[in-house]
């Protein structure tokens, strides 16, 4: 098994999930549908922490990521959502097992 994946951890501002959300699941939702590099896109609000969501994402390889980074849904994501995230972390990773 193999693939490249990504995980984030979004702070966003306080209260600004209702506008964060639909940005965000429309870019997760456009890299499934049209990068054929994205195996998944999961987007997980974590319980009793409203200002924080994460990402699961797998791609074919690094270079399909890459190129999820140069789309224009994910551009535009990121720009509208900019305002609303306090910071963020993103981990890097091989997928070594899938189960």
């Amino acid at each position: 098994m193999s693939g490249f994946v990504i995980i984030v951890d979004f702070h966003l501002n306080p209260g600004a999930r209702d506008a964060f959300r639909p940005l965000m699941d429309a870019n997760a939702r456009a890299s499934v549908r049209e990068e054929p590099g994205c195996r998944r896109f999961d987007v997980v609000e974590p319980e009793g922490e409203p200002d924080r969501i994460l990402l699961y994402e797998i791609y074919e390889d690094e270079a399909a990521f890459d190129a999820h980074c140069r789309t224009p849904h994910f551009l535009a994501f990121d720009a509208d959502s900019a305002s609303l995230v306090k910071h963020k972390k993103v981990i890097r990773g091989a997928l070594v097992c899938e189960g």
